[in-house]
């Protein structure tokens, strides 16, 4: 009755034509709630989402909670209770890259128990692919890599749904799913995709983690380190690009057309795209659980407080080193600008590929 009688006023004085309600309460050790919107914005709301240094999702006092698969998930629920499970259970997570690293993020995190992933490729699986692709195998040479790691995913468990997208992130309709993900992980290796994604938290709310695996050889074909990175991106901690994890130079490369990029090499004008990079299954699967283990440690706070928000893998040394630094002051990331809900069109502050 009170929500009748206040919506048109509401809607009217902001000038919106958009109302909305929520009630909040606290049940069974956990906040809960319940809500809905009218306008052009209309139905009900399903979830409250509270992104820093730890991250809470709650549903709504009357959904129906997703305990169905106890026996399945006992030593999950025995590390970390009912509801983280069924949280996990009921995120929609994206995967930016279904190579090495993407896709053993990938079957981690669906033996976790994430049954929603968006999966992001635009390639084809190559034979030396199969060394390091989870769910790969040479028969599967040719086939689009999003669809064999979906596959090899579902084929898991029954409930897993995966949405693939033969595609990349340098397009705007791609970068434009991953507005409904709930988390991205970012697992791709070129930079012009990491410049896009280290936006996401920033403008939509959609929280990061990016993670890489870099292993330098001599021209002998002898290893001369082995790194991996693994950083968590919200509002409140630094982007990608204030922690230099970004060669602004390669990002704005790599979206060039090969003929100009070329001409711009050649006159001394642009840097040269780096070849194929070493790569080994060791590695990018010793990264990979790191970065699923981070994602953990957002839901269930079992580390430190404040939480680091950047690992560096020294394997080589059998070492790990941790940091949280800081925004630059002025930048997109900056404590003191909010950015959500100031890009209506999924630009970002860049020009898209399409």
């Amino acid at each position: 009755m009170v929500n009748s009688e206040l919506a048109d006023l509401f809607a009217d004085r902001t000038e919106s034509g958009q109302y909305g309600y929520l009630v909040v309460s606290h049940a069974r050790g956990a906040l809960t709630f319940t809500g809905a919107l009218t306008g052009q914005v209309d139905g009900p709301i399903t979830r409250l989402a509270a992104i820093g240094d730890r991250w809470i999702f709650r549903p709504a006092y009357d959904t129906e909670d997703a305990r169905s698969s106890t026996d399945l998930f006992d030593r999950n629920i025995r590390a970390f209770g009912h509801q983280i499970q069924a949280t996990i259970g009921d995120l929609t997570v994206a995967v930016v890259g279904c190579g090495g690293t993407g896709s053993a993020v990938a079957e981690q995190l669906t033996r976790l128990g994430v049954r929603s992933l968006v999966l992001i490729d635009p390639d084809t699986l190559s034979a030396p692919n199969t060394t390091r692709v989870y769910g790969s195998t040479l028969a599967d040479v040719g086939r689009l890599k999003v669809d064999v790691l979906g596959d090899h995913l579902e084929r898991i468990h029954p409930d897993v749904h995966t949405t693939r997208i033969n595609g990349t992130v340098l397009s705007k309709a791609v970068a434009r799913e991953l507005a409904s993900a709930d988390i991205v992980f970012g697992c791709t290796d070129d930079n012009a995709g990491r410049l896009r994604l280290s936006r996401l938290p920033y403008y939509y709310l959609v929280p990061l983690i990016d993670c890489g695996v870099q292993i330098p050889a001599d021209d002998r074909n002898t290893i001369t380190g082995i790194f991996g990175r693994v950083t968590t991106v919200y509002p409140g901690a630094s982007c990608l690009i204030c922690r230099d994890n970004i060669d602004l130079g390669l990002a704005e490369a790599e979206v060039r057309s090969a003929e100009e990029q070329r001409q711009l090499e050649k006159e001394g004008y642009a840097p040269a795209l780096p070849g194929v990079e070493p790569a080994v299954v060791a590695f990018t699967t010793l990264v990979a659980a790191t970065t699923v283990s981070e994602f953990l440690e957002r839901l269930v706070g079992y580390g430190d407080t404040p939480t680091p928000t950047e690992l560096l893998l020294f394997v080589h040394d059998r070492m790990i080193r941790a940091n949280a630094i800081e925004p630059r002051a002025g930048h997109y990331c900056d404590r003191s600008r909010n950015l959500l809900g100031s890009d209506g069109d999924m630009y970002l502050g860049l020009n898209w590929a399409s």
